[in-house]
């Protein structure tokens, strides 16, 4: 996979970062510097966001703080801070308001439920951990607060017959708009060579939208993605996925890509890299037409893909590395339905007597 595309994601990745650090106290910083060689930039990011909202919360709430702008935090301030301002927080996340970035006469809403309270505890208690082994701080009250226990979401998924459906829908177009038909005549090779590697691969959107021509190879069925963290790993994909791409890269071959552009495999009507945004867009475009009541995003075909790999195999351990799932406990949890089905399955068909 060409570097340049990842090189210059990572750059903008670290001018977001750098403009969300002027948002936070100064001490963030050495925090930042400090857990770069063991997250990715998406984490930093994830991260600075979520203690963005914290900071603005205790400023407004801290009896200690009325006075204070985020820049005069300080160090020793975070040991004032007990698990009841903590508790407080992730109440508040529940429900509140910041005015508009482009309009201060209006007000935005948020919400939050428990997988986004524990994700922003999860910050907390990362920032906290660090200067506390550090023996900057004294006190470490996010561990003395539980995490919001989650419920499990089923599986959000497309059956054997919606998928048929999704990858016809494709291919004729018939259910569009007449606007959207317009333009699908010069995407519609391409769309279904997307949708099927998706479906085929289980590979995520990001790393769709990162794939170079020379990072497929059609003498091995492989593809060369860089996952999460930012290992180099091959994908293999079957005869219909191969098809699929072998119809697009008789168009690609024919295309001329904007400069910058030149080894995307996937390209825009405006012969741009097309972005994981357009990605998501095209998916639930044609989504739509096949299913109402499942919201199917890029990531559900992804669940579509593992659950039909589980299904077929019964490894959980394949399906969490071909998912790229650093954990297998990750994987067991995602298809933990599954797993009972199968149980039930088992139960079903040991006979005590014969009838």
């Amino acid at each position: 996979m060409n570097n340049n595309f990842h090189e210059l994601q990572k750059q903008k990745d670290s001018l977001q970062l750098r403009m969300l650090l002027e948002s936070l106290p100064p001490f963030a910083f050495e925090f930042f510097r400090g857990i770069e060689p063991t997250t990715t930039s998406k984490t930093r990011i994830g991260y600075a966001y979520d203690l963005r909202i914290f900071f603005e919360y205790i400023l407004e709430i801290h009896p200690l703080f009325q006075n204070k702008t985020v820049k005069q935090l300080n160090i020793e301030d975070l040991d004032t801070i007990t698990p009841d301002h903590i508790e407080m927080f992730l109440e508040y996340l529940s429900y509140y308001k910041k005015p508009h970035p482009d309009d201060s006469s209006k007000e935005i809403e948020y919400q939050n439920d428990e997988r986004g309270k524990a994700r922003k505890l999860a910050s907390l208690r990362t920032m906290f951990q660090y200067f506390y082994k550090k023996r900057k701080i004294k006190t470490n009250p996010p561990t003395l607060v539980d995490m919001p226990k989650i419920r499990e979401k089923n599986i959000v998924r497309l059956e054997i017959d919606e998928v048929a459906k999704l990858l016809d829908e494709i291919e004729s177009g018939e259910s569009l708009t007449d606007s959207q038909k317009k333009y699908h005549e010069y995407t519609k090779t391409r769309d279904l060579a997307i949708v099927s590697l998706l479906l085929g691969t289980g590979i995520r959107v990001s790393e769709c939208a990162g794939l170079n021509m020379d990072d497929v190879d059609f003498n091995v069925n492989g593809l060369k993605i860089i996952r999460k963290g930012g290992s180099e790993v091959i994908i293999y994909f079957g005869d219909e996925v191969e098809e699929a791409l072998n119809d697009y890269w008789k168009e690609r071959i024919e295309k001329k890509p904007i400069q910058g552009h030149e080894q995307a495999l996937f390209l825009s009507l405006q012969n741009r890299r097309l972005s994981v945004r357009s990605i998501q867009n095209l998916v639930k475009k044609y989504a739509n037409h096949v299913t109402t009541l499942k919201n199917i995003s890029p990531h559900k075909l992804r669940s579509t893909y593992g659950t039909n790999l589980y299904r077929e195999t019964g490894d959980i351990y394949l399906v969490a590395d071909v998912l790229g799932h650093k954990d297998v406990n990750t994987t067991r949890k995602h298809y933990a339905q599954i797993e009972d089905e199968r149980r039930r399955q088992a139960a079903r068909i040991v006979k005590l007597r014969d009838s």
